[in-house]
């Protein structure tokens, strides 16, 4: 790191001021996720961060995924997943193991890094207190000789329903940090492994957070020359999934960010999670970084 001066120091925290009044008591949903959650210095990194909003009187909630650490645990195992329309089939064996990863490793490994760095972090999921209650995700593919077309059951996928606040309502605001992993519970009682981004949305909304922030492994939302679009509005958003610009991996992500506007979020940040502070960066400096979605 470079030697900075004291005066400089406190000229930086003194800048930070007029953001931090900004997000004074408010909720700060962030996902983080893919290799935004790489290796330890950055993990430990993100949760100084985390504990820094904490301290600022910002009350952050943290949903993670899991996807590569799954990848890893299921290969050990000698698991084979099925795929259909490019979506992994989550059978009972896969759920057991889904589970067992997001609901305990790296969700306790997240939850200790934060109280390593001075947090107060409690480690739950969609399950716990019937936070998230969803049902079973659908996708339908077209048979390529057949031109039919036919559903494809993902097995233990789902889509979050409701979400009740009984239990995060008595942790935020009381120095508490939850740290969610996106399982939920059908209405028949079983687990449900629910898409990080979309997990994050439908708490976001609920809480009626005043920012969502979504840590990627991209700078953000960009034009057709590659350039960062710093702000879209929801109409903004929809013309340039319309014309082909968001194409890809972006499209359900940005559809994440205008469901989550909709469910009564203020905005939408899309952020490249392996940039060092990017969280500190996005909430607290004037430039801010990625890409803001808003109504």
């Amino acid at each position: 790191m470079t030697d900075i001066s004291p005066l400089d120091q406190a000229r930086i925290l003194s800048e930070a001021l007029p953001h931090m009044q900004q997000y004074d008591e408010e909720t700060i949903v962030i996902k983080y996720g893919g290799h935004a959650m790489g290796d330890e210095e950055t993990a430990k990194n993100f949760a100084r961060d985390i504990v820094l909003l904490e301290q600022t009187a910002i009350n952050p909630v943290v949903v993670h995924g899991g996807g590569p650490q799954i990848a890893t645990m299921l290969k050990r195992l000698g698991i084979v997943s099925e795929f259909a329309a490019g979506l992994r089939i989550t059978d009972a064996a896969t759920i057991e193991i889904v589970e067992m990863v997001l609901a305990g490793s790296v969700n306790k490994q997240i939850v200790g890094y934060i109280n390593d760095a001075g947090g107060r972090a409690v480690g739950l999921s969609g399950k716990d207190g019937n936070m998230v209650k969803a049902t079973k995700t659908t996708r339908t593919i077209v048979d390529p000789d057949s031109h039919i077309e036919k559903a494809v059951d993902l097995g233990f996928v789902g889509d979050p329903e409701k979400v009740d606040l009984t239990l995060l309502n008595q942790l935020i605001g009381y120095e508490l940090i939850p740290v969610l992993a996106p399982l939920a519970t059908s209405k028949d009682g079983q687990t449900l492994n629910v898409n990080g981004d979309t997990f994050a949305g439908a708490v976001a909304g609920a809480l009626k957070a005043k920012r969502l922030l979504l840590l990627t492994d991209v700078p953000g939302v960009l034009d057709k020359s590659k350039k960062l679009i710093p702000q879209l509005s929801v109409k903004d958003a929809r013309k340039l999934i319309a014309d082909g610009t968001i194409s890809g991996g972006m499209i359900p992500k940005v559809e994440t960010c205008i469901y989550a506007l909709e469910q009564g979020v203020e905005g939408v940040v899309i952020i490249d999670g392996k940039m060092q502070h990017a969280v500190l960066l996005e909430l607290f400096t004037n430039q801010g970084t990625g890409t803001l979605i808003h109504k």
